[in-house]
C-alpha cells in the first residue's frame, strides 16, 4: 500500500451511528489517515448543528488517532483535493445504496479522476441503521441506544428533552 494515503469519508452524520463508526474504524486500518468530512448541509434540515455533529463524531472516534473530523461545504471532490486525499470512502448497506453510490462515484471520477471511491459494507449488525431512522425513532420516543454510541445517545436524549 502506498504511504501517506489520505481517505475522506463524507456525510451529514446527523447523528453519527455505530454503522458510521464501523466504517471509519475499518477505513483507519486501510489508510494512513482518514478525515470524517461533516457536511454543513444547508440544503438539509438537520436535528443537530454542524458543531454538535462534529463534536459527537470526535467524541465517538476519540480512540482513533489517525482520524480527524472537519467540516466541508460545497463539492466533496474539492474538499478532498484541497486536503490531498486520494480515496473517498462510501458505505453500502443495500442494493439501493449501491445504485446511488455507483452514480455518485462516476460523477466524482469525472470531476476528480485521481481520487478512487472505496466502498465498504458495514458489519451485519449495522446494515439496517441509518441516521434518518435513528432520528425518527428517537423523536417518536423509541430507544436507539443499540444504534449509536453512548455519547451520541446521551446527546439525542438531551436534544429531544428526555
Amino acid at each position: 500500500m502506498p504511504q501517506n494515503v489520505l481517505a475522506v469519508y463524507p456525510g451529514t452524520f446527523d447523528p453519527i451511528t455505530l454503522g458510521h463508526e464501523d466504517l471509519v474504524r475499518r477505513s483507519a486500518h486501510l489508510f494512513e489517515r482518514v478525515i470524517v468530512a461533516v457536511a454543513i448541509a444547508h440544503h438539509k434540515k438537520t436535528l443537530f448543528t454542524l458543531d454538535e455533529r462534529m463534536d459527537m463524531a470526535r467524541e465517538a472516534l476519540r480512540d482513533c488517532p489517525q482520524v480527524s473530523v472537519e467540516p466541508f461545504e460545497g463539492l466533496v471532490t474539492a474538499f478532498t483535493a484541497a486536503r490531498g486525499g486520494t480515496a473517498m470512502v462510501r458505505g453500502l448497506r443495500s442494493g439501493t445504496d449501491f445504485d446511488y453510490e455507483f452514480q455518485l462515484a462516476g460523477m466524482n471520477r469525472a470531476l476528480m479522476p485521481q481520487v478512487e471511491s472505496v466502498f465498504l459494507t458495514p458489519d451485519s449488525r449495522y446494515q439496517s441503521i441509518s441516521s434518518t431512522l435513528v432520528r425518527e425513532i428517537a423523536t417518536l420516543g423509541g430507544d436507539v441506544a443499540q444504534f449509536v454510541s453512548p455519547v451520541v445517545h446521551e446527546r439525542l436524549i438531551r436534544k429531544l428533552g428526555r
